[in-house]
């Protein structure tokens, strides 16, 4: 594994789910909940590694996080999948274009590039009227790929019948929108100081981990600290879930930074 070239700055722009937390219309405890740590905009997280920041996904909340968390410029967007809570805002990379007179480099499979054609289709074209976001795509596969020099190792796993990438960097692994890792790409994750997993709630879902889920493979791959990302509401408040993790483990929440 190719060694990364400076320490880690690792951001959540967002941890909840398709809906986000407080879902619309909900008066659930969680939606009603008055402690931050309960808000969550659609999952999205930010490496930064000295000058470059790296984003994994931007989804529908992607122009506040930027703005919340004062991100002037980004290196690169990777993308794990295509679906809408992980592309829907796409467009607002307009802004880096305009501001800083660069074209932003795209890093996706195949699947994921139609999937944006298809929900952008003004993006693509050869033709592209003004204003279009100015991107360079990189088609990714299962092979490893450098940036500015630090090597991105993908790991394939199944959102119930969908292939999703997670990518491991360093010693930081991260997983999102999971219900299955087969023990192959499970070995990519080992030695991790980090570990950053999906678990939408308690109990069982067709396409997501749930919780006990989630803490089994934490158990199987033993990394160092793990984090929990992709919480609905169903999952219950952070401060009452939290008291019954292991002591290496603790649910995410937008804003939280660590260094590795």
């Amino acid at each position: 594994m190719k060694a990364t070239e400076h320490p880690m700055r690792i951001t959540f722009l967002g941890t909840g789910t398709s809906t986000g937390v407080p879902v619309v219309a909900c008066d659930c405890t969680v939606c009603t909940s008055p402690d931050p740590r309960d808000h969550r905009l659609r999952t999205s997280v930010m490496i930064q590694m000295g000058e470059h920041n790296y984003v994994i996904d931007c989804g529908p909340d992607f122009r506040y996080q930027m703005i919340r968390e004062k991100v002037n410029d980004i290196s690169a967007i990777l993308f794990t999948h295509g679906h809408r809570d992980h592309i829907a805002g796409l467009d607002d990379v307009r802004a880096f274009n305009y501001v800083l007179n660069k074209t932003v480099d795209i890093y996706a499979s195949e699947i994921v590039i139609d999937s944006i054609n298809k929900e952008f289709p003004y993006i693509l074209k050869e033709k592209r009227f003004f204003g279009a976001p100015q991107l360079h795509f990189h088609i990714i596969n299962t092979r490893p790929f450098l940036i500015n020099s630090t090597e991105f190792i993908p790991i394939e796993v199944m959102h119930h019948k969908m292939p999703v990438f997670g990518f491991r960097v360093g010693d930081f692994s991260y997983i999102t929108d999971a219900s299955f890792i087969s023990d192959i790409e499970k070995e990519k994750l080992l030695n991790s100081k980090v570990l950053v997993i999906n678990a939408l709630r308690k109990s069982k879902h067709i396409s997501h981990f749930s919780l006990d889920e989630a803490l089994e493979v934490i158990r199987e791959v033993k990394p160092e600290k793990a984090f929990i990302t992709h919480l609905s509401h169903f999952i219950g408040t952070h401060d009452v879930i939290s008291k019954d993790l292991p002591d290496n483990v603790m649910l995410a929440y937008d804003g939280l930074k660590i260094s590795i």
